[in-house]
């Protein structure tokens, strides 16, 4: 039996996104149901951001203690790796979601339990577990976020090796003995880190010529140095031909280009992302199904009046604090449509219009060291057309530095557009400087005038002096 529903606003996915989306237009007054077929709370809060750093935490906090005389002698032994595990299962609320549906239900939000895919445009049906449907009608707005999956490489062998993506990764029970990694993005190096510190022998086999490519070289120069100095072999321009597992279980091996074979007794596969737009009903409303989706600013997908993508179905930044961004302004966009308010599409940085997405996205990798970047690159601004100046500094002769830690070593630079004086990118590489990053960002958000950032003083001796000593090198010339 199908029962006929309707709201102003029907969401596609309870990850943080669209939970995000429906508390937005909740507040504006709109009625809006959640459709959600696994956990309301997404790969964030059961598979990613939460669990990923609940297990680094400790690993981090050890590696800091151990640069610190009078403190390091405490430290040398191994991690409590059951300790580490409990609380990575705390802060993934035991894969429990009931603390976010009774959030969802506080605010107002219809929760249907289910798969749920366009039939139409403005329509959803919502297919329950237990065989019911519902036909969802939505008078403004239906809004995708159903988020990415891992996406596996054609290698031979490897559909039947039961490798791990970043879900079984940041889940697993214990430590394998040896952990072969194939990739070498943000989920390579974060697990990486994590595991080896927790009792596996790690290997690294990346495909390219070095670690975290989208950001600065200098970063991934650092991250491997820290990986290598940790135990983890890291092996750069390095293909894997085949994969052979027989039965799915046990050890696996890997043959690499040039023939020679590597064991290890689980893979984790982190090469890249794919949108969960395959079986969402894209088809009936003359989309392709497990196509990214288009938008605009306002999060609107293209060649519609109705129907918006938020997170990483739109490719346009595939992280959680970008999603949850999107879907603040997509939240704005929709209630200002239902009440025909004029749009602030005239201004970048106005409530409508997701302008970060562009100029202003923030980025930490939690390695030792960590990586924390903004903005644009030298190369992506070079890219762009922008008559710019790179401001290097080395990290470790600022004074907060060394009172950090013994031996420190990081660096940081500035991409500065000389026509404008304002900077269009940051990066930071060096142990604690995620927390130096959202300075960073307001000031590439908020275009701040080199002339201006000059009279914030950086507090002493902390690491974030580091800005002066950047715009001092600027002004050198």
């Amino acid at each position: 039996m199908t029962q006929a529903v309707e709201y102003d606003v029907v969401v596609l996915g309870a990850g943080p996104v669209g939970e995000n989306v429906a508390d937005r237009t909740r507040a504006a007054g709109l009625s809006t149901a959640v459709v959600e077929s696994e956990l309301i709370g997404g790969d964030c809060s059961y598979w990613a951001c939460m669990p990923s750093k609940a297990l680094l935490r400790p690993v981090i906090a050890r590696a800091d203690a151990r640069r610190l005389p009078g403190v390091s002698a405490a430290v040398q032994g191994p991690l409590d790796s059951k300790a580490v595990l409990a609380r990575r299962d705390e802060h993934a609320a035991h894969w429990n979601d009931e603390g976010q549906l009774a959030w969802l239900d506080s605010i107002g939000a219809r929760v249907y339990r289910g798969k749920g895919a366009l039939h139409g445009p403005r329509k959803v049906v919502a297919y329950g577990p237990e065989g019911e449907h519902y036909s969802l009608t939505a008078r403004h707005a239906v809004v995708v976020s159903t988020g990415s999956r891992a996406v596996l490489p054609d290698i031979p062998g490897l559909a039947g090796a039961r490798a791990w993506t970043s879900r079984e990764a940041t889940s697993a029970r214990e430590a394998p003995g040896r952990l072969a990694v194939v990739g070498g993005g943000v989920v390579g190096v974060e697990m990486a880190t994590a595991w080896q510190a927790l009792g596996s022998q790690v290997t690294m086999l990346v495909r390219g010529g070095g670690l975290l490519p989208r950001m600065e070289p200098f970063v991934g120069e650092h991250v491997a140095e820290g990986l290598r100095e940790a135990g983890v072999t890291v092996r750069t321009d390095t293909d894997v031909t085949a994969v052979e597992r027989p039965g799915g279980a046990g050890p696996v091996t890997l043959v690499l280009g040039d023939g020679e074979r590597i064991e290890a007794d689980e893979l984790l596969i982190a090469t890249g992302r794919a949108p969960r737009t395959d079986d969402i009903g894209l088809e009936t409303v003359g989309l392709e199904p497990g196509s990214w989706l288009t938008v605009d600013d306002s999060c609107r997908v293209q060649g519609t009046e109705w129907l918006y993508a938020v997170g990483d179905v739109n490719r346009r930044a595939l992280l959680t604090h970008q999603g949850k961004y999107q879907a603040r302004v997509a939240g704005a966009a929709i209630a200002a449509r239902a009440q025909q308010v004029p749009l602030l599409e005239t201004d970048r940085w106005g409530a409508h219009a997701a302008t970060a997405d562009h100029a202003a996205v923030p980025q930490v990798v939690f390695t030792d060291p960590e990586a924390a970047a903004v903005g644009l690159s030298l190369a992506e601004a070079e890219g762009a057309g922008h008559r710019v100046r790179a401001v290097d500094y080395d990290l470790a002769s600022v004074a907060g530095a060394g009172l950090y830690a013994e031996n420190y070593r990081g660096h940081a630079r500035m991409v500065v557009d000389l026509d404008r004086e304002v900077l269009l990118g940051v990066t930071f590489v060096g142990a604690g400087v995620g927390e130096l990053l959202h300075s960073a960002t307001i000031a590439v958000a908020g275009e701040v005038p080199i002339d201006r950032l000059w009279h914030a003083v950086p507090s002493f001796p902390t690491i974030s002096e580091i800005w002066l000593r950047l715009l001092e090198t600027y002004r050198a010339g």
